[in-house]
């Protein structure tokens, strides 16, 4: 790729392809440049850094995220709109696992807007609960918790036992919508 072409975009979108040919760990500014044909230096005329290209490729992520399952709930609600956003987060996930495993999970400033835009089609797919505020941000947390977790385990080959993991999720699924359903203090 000539240099002449290299772009913030670019940049971020060669670091894409490193984690997902290669994983997370494989990010570095000197893979990223050897993907471009440039040296690494080239790069600091786009990103400051590795850790703003962290954050870039995160804010990159979160927005595919929020796309796939706000096209997912789009239409849908209460528990029909919560189970299309727990199965289209876990197929984001098993589509692109080394970008999600790259993904910054910590609040960070350069993620502000990313993060916002996620939780606003969670807390969307959630409205039809009658949630409070206060309860909202619970259950979103919740809910992220339980995709996060269950999507890294599975992601990693962590489930050993012979069961289908199809099933599990659809339990994990009907368990939030349940908790979501149950009185509450």
């Amino acid at each position: 790729m000539p240099r002449a072409s290299l772009s913030r975009e670019t940049v971020v979108g060669l670091a894409l392809r490193v984690v997902d040919e290669e994983g997370p760990a494989a990010l570095t500014l000197s893979a990223v440049a050897a993907r471009a044909g440039v040296a690494t230096p080239s790069l600091y005329k786009h990103v400051r850094n590795l850790a703003e290209l962290r954050e870039l490729l995160s804010a990159h992520v979160m927005g595919e995220i929020s796309a796939r399952i706000g096209d997912a709930v789009l239409g849908r609600s209460g528990d029909e709109a919560l189970h299309a956003l727990m199965t289209a987060w876990r197929s984001y996930v098993r589509t692109h696992p080394g970008r999600y495993a790259a993904m910054i999970q910590s609040p960070q400033p350069g993620l502000a807007e990313a993060g916002e835009r996620l939780l606003d089609v969670m807390f969307a797919a959630l409205r039809s609960y009658g949630l409070t505020d206060s309860e909202s941000v619970h259950a979103v947390r919740c809910l992220r918790s339980a995709v996060h977790g269950f999507v890294l385990l599975e992601a990693a080959g962590a489930f050993g036992l012979p069961e289908s993991l199809d099933d599990t999720y659809e339990l994990l699924t009907r368990m939030i919508t349940a908790g979501l359903h149950a009185p509450r203090p």
